[in-house]
């Protein structure tokens, strides 16, 4: 009797323990559920597909109990049909990071994740790294290095790709003018010199020694910033009041892409006559591709171009009298002053962790699965960035290349007082179109490059003021910016 009470006693106590543990369990289980982890972004608004096919979807999915959340910084679908330039991003993200609700992972572009790495805003992920074991030394030297440099030593973010730019070549036309084929860690008076040498015809049959992108219309002056860009040279001062452009340096860098064009090396003299078209009337994409027309033997462009020269030599036999050329590349070439520097490299996907994150554990989770080797298997494939881990870099299937080319050098440091004159005034974009004019009349002659230069220290001079008080405001058709500008 005794035993069957004890029996009974036990029966009903599990009865009752079965629903605690079940609602126990249930609850834990919703928990788990509502776990959100928020992203923020610079930008967004509207569709989020683009970010969410490139980053969250298959974190999402492999991880079902994660809920993701995309905050932008500014909703661009707010200013599409606004007169306004719209909130500054980067202020607009320090809300995000430090108000009442905020974000855990932020994915930036190099800028943006400098200033707030200066402001101490993000998570130092050292750590991180070795308690988990996290293997960054498949990560390319340029780009762990300058993750380093921009934390004082530390890493406060890791980025899963990079865009970068190489000299791509024209074997074909090197070898008709018996000229050496260029080579990797050239200096700029290397390849202008090749290109002089190989450059040839005339009118129609005119072909380019060099080019700073592979479109045909281009002017030469805007080629000068990425050129410059090494060097950190400024144009005007760190208060924006006071142009600096009239220096010997600056005199020696447009005199080159001056004379350059001039010589018709390379596209943008206004009288120079080199058309003409594969498709004789019908529209051809080699119209207006110097590179894969024959009209440049040298050119600039980004790894995403190889895709391009990918799809011409697919479809080449559809292309009357069209001929793939042979073709390679080799680093962009440095300036002697700056070594291995180069300023086509580019981060727009630094991840890192707010310090005050609500969720910081799936925002490391995230951030170490976005950057680590599946998901670099996985995005190897894009035609358009390069994964940061090397041993997925790899030539696109059935061609042959100098892939190294695109992530041998290093990128240009950024200038934290320039970025933050460009942030505060945002019209300073004027500064660099009031003097493309004069540029055009220095090409053809009619100006020198030193009074180029003084007449646009003497219109940046007066713009500059113009701008510090309306800096973010349409200005350009104030009468008063039209005159400094056009001289009317």
């Amino acid at each position: 009797m005794m035993k069957r009470n004890k029996l009974m006693m036990l029966t009903l106590s599990m009865m009752l323990l079965i629903p605690l543990l079940t609602a126990c369990g249930g609850e834990a289980k919703q928990n788990e559920q509502e776990r959100v982890l928020r992203i923020g972004v610079l930008y967004g608004g509207g569709d989020e597909q683009y970010i969410r096919q490139e980053y969250t979807d298959i974190f999402e999915y492999m991880n079902g109990n994660i809920s993701i959340e995309i905050v932008p910084a500014v909703d661009t679908s707010e200013y599409r049909y606004s007169d306004s330039a719209g909130p500054d991003p980067t202020e607009e993200m320090r809300k995000q990071l430090t108000g009442a609700n905020p974000v855990d992972v932020v994915i930036l572009d190099r800028d943006s994740f400098q200033q707030f790495v200066r402001d101490g805003q993000f998570k130092q992920l050292d750590a991180l790294i070795q308690k988990d074991g996290f293997d960054t030394s498949d990560i390319i030297p340029s780009v762990m290095d300058t993750i380093k440099m921009m934390g004082d030593g530390n890493i406060y973010g890791l980025t899963p790709t990079f865009t970068s730019n190489a000299l791509y070549y024209n074997k074909t036309l090197f070898k008709e003018a018996g000229v050496e084929l260029p080579t990797d860690n050239m200096t700029w008076d290397e390849a202008f010199e090749l290109a002089r040498r190989v450059a040839n015809g005339e009118g129609k049959d005119r072909t380019y020694g060099f080019s700073f992108n592979q479109y045909r219309g281009g002017n030469a002056f805007y080629s000068v910033a990425n050129y410059a860009a090494p060097l950190q040279l400024r144009k005007y001062d760190d208060k924006a009041e006071k142009m600096t452009i009239n220096t010997p340096q600056w005199e020696k860098l447009y005199d080159t892409i001056a004379k350059l064009s001039q010589d018709n090396i390379m596209p943008g003299r206004k009288d120079e006559d080199n058309g003409g078209s594969y498709g004789e009337g019908r529209y051809s994409p080699l119209d207006n591709d110097l590179f894969l027309s024959g009209k440049a033997a040298m050119i600039l462009s980004y790894y995403s171009y190889t895709s391009d020269l990918f799809d011409a030599n697919k479809n080449a036999g559809k292309i009357k009298n069209f001929q793939m050329p042979e073709w390679d590349v080799v680093t962009i070439p440095h300036h002697p002053e700056a070594p291995g520097i180069s300023s086509g490299m580019r981060f727009d996907s630094i991840m890192a962790i707010n310090t005050q994150a609500q969720n910081p554990d799936d925002a490391w989770k995230f951030v170490q699965f976005i950057n680590g080797e599946d998901w670099a298997k996985i995005r190897s494939r894009s035609t358009y960035e390069l994964v940061t881990r090397k041993s997925f870099i790899k030539p696109k299937e059935g061609m042959n290349y100098n892939i190294q080319s695109f992530y041998a050098m290093k990128p240009a440091p950024s200038n934290p007082v320039e970025d933050k004159l460009n942030r505060e005034y945002r019209n300073l974009w004027i500064i660099d179109n009031s003097v493309y004019e004069l540029f055009e009349k220095r090409i053809e002659g009619k100006l020198t490059t030193a009074d180029m230069l003084k007449q646009w220290e003497t219109k940046g001079n007066q713009l500059l003021p113009m701008i510090k008080k309306n800096p973010n405001g349409s200005i350009y058709d104030d009468e008063a910016v039209q005159k400094a500008v056009y001289g009317y």
